[in-house]
């Protein structure tokens, strides 16, 4: 089977760096050539994936108009380690935030996302602290102490989250609920001079998986984000950059298998993480070998599996993986194929009923837009 390995795109990771460069702050490699700018902005659209921004052109013209290149988001394709690797400036294997749900020794499964267990709900703030579960100095404590101006332009509610505590730190909150303070908020924090912001809209996804990539309801908020774009372009201050991009694209399952209805993937396991289209799987002690074996032999040609160590050699985790990262990627690392998904009917009702997914390493999925404005 051919393995999938990294291309020769620019990663996500090296987005903010490069923007934080142009602005003129020490220590960062402006490795994506940006222009010298006062005022920078990056704002996140969940969900867009290039292949599937370029079969709905249509529907945002202006973001058509600003796309300049496509990125690759690294694995697993997800938010978590997406929005890490903004954060950082660095990808998967070093930022730790190794899926949308995964195995953190000392505190079990976690959802990144909620910042709770994956078992049973339980909140783990208590137990698992977000500064020392990702240990690394944010890009925005470096802008903010370089004495850039730095905010984050998300939803109210994930103010104190266990993620913005992990990955966004650093950076001054300001919590919006709907379009119009969104892109008002973004403009307003620009103001200032020389600033640094991230700002974030997670709709798009949320349609995708609900309805399906690329359905009438996908359609029609894609054309509200490029109305949202749009208003923010039109009105960005003198010397400002504003880059569009995502944390991952997204594919319809169509071939799906119930992991904890085949008996053969449980046997060795302790515990699964991951998502859908991405597994990690944590066996018992000296199982890892069968526990490979097994799912090679049921799930065959429809997902890449690896050990462990051959996902790292693979480079799917980025060219460096800290050892403290090392036990929060499976003893088996599975990656969806084509439109096939690794489900857990019980365990993940909610995401197992969704039709889009996203996660693994095909291009549909890993490869999003780098869309550049400037005023």
């Amino acid at each position: 089977m051919h393995l999938p390995l990294p291309d020769d795109r620019p990663h996500l990771s090296q987005v903010v760096p490069s923007m934080l460069a142009a602005l003129g702050v020490d220590g960062f490699a402006n490795t994506l050539g940006l222009p010298t700018v006062a005022r920078a902005c990056v704002l996140l659209v969940d969900g867009l994936g290039w292949e599937l921004l370029a079969e709905h052109a249509d529907c945002a013209p202006v973001l058509t108009e600003l796309v300049k290149r496509p990125l690759r988001v690294g694995f697993p394709s997800t938010t978590a380690a997406g929005v890490a690797a903004i954060g950082t400036g660095v990808a998967s294997g070093e930022h730790g935030m190794a899926g949308y749900t995964f195995e953190v020794p000392g505190a079990g499964v976690l959802n990144a996302l909620r910042w709770t267990s994956h078992v049973d709900g339980s909140n783990l703030l208590g137990v698992l602290v977000p500064e020392e579960a990702q240990p690394l100095a944010t890009t925005f404590e470096r802008a903010a102490k370089a004495g850039v101006t730095t905010s984050v332009v998300n939803y109210a509610q994930f103010k104190r989250s266990g993620l913005t505590r992990a990955v966004q730190r650093g950076g001054q909150y300001v919590g919006v609920r709907a379009f119009g303070d969104l892109a008002a908020q973004t403009l307003r924090v620009l103001e200032a001079k020389p600033s640094f912001c991230y700002a974030y809209h997670s709709e798009l996804d949320m349609l995708g998986h609900v309805y399906g990539p690329g359905s009438t309801a996908w359609r029609m908020q894609l054309r509200q984000v490029d109305r949202l774009v749009e208003s923010i372009v039109e009105n960005l201050p003198p010397g400002a950059m504003l880059a569009v991009v995502a944390d991952h694209g997204m594919v319809t399952v169509e071939d799906a298998l119930d992991v904890e209805a085949t008996p053969e993937l449980l046997e060795g396991v302790r515990a699964i993480g991951g998502e859908v289209r991405a597994r990690h799987v944590y066996t018992e002690d000296g199982a890892q070998a069968d526990v490979l074996a097994a799912w090679r032999a049921v799930i065959g040609e429809r997902a890449w599996i690896l050990s462990r160590d051959e996902a790292i050699a693979a480079g799917w985790f980025g060219p460096r993986v800290n050892d403290w990262v090392r036990p929060r990627i499976g003893d088996v690392v599975a990656a969806a194929r084509d439109r096939f998904g690794m489900k857990l009917e019980m365990a993940e009702a909610v995401e197992s009923s969704l039709i889009g997914q996203h996660g693994s390493l095909t291009t549909a999925e890993q490869h999003v837009p780098l869309a550049l404005a400037f005023s």
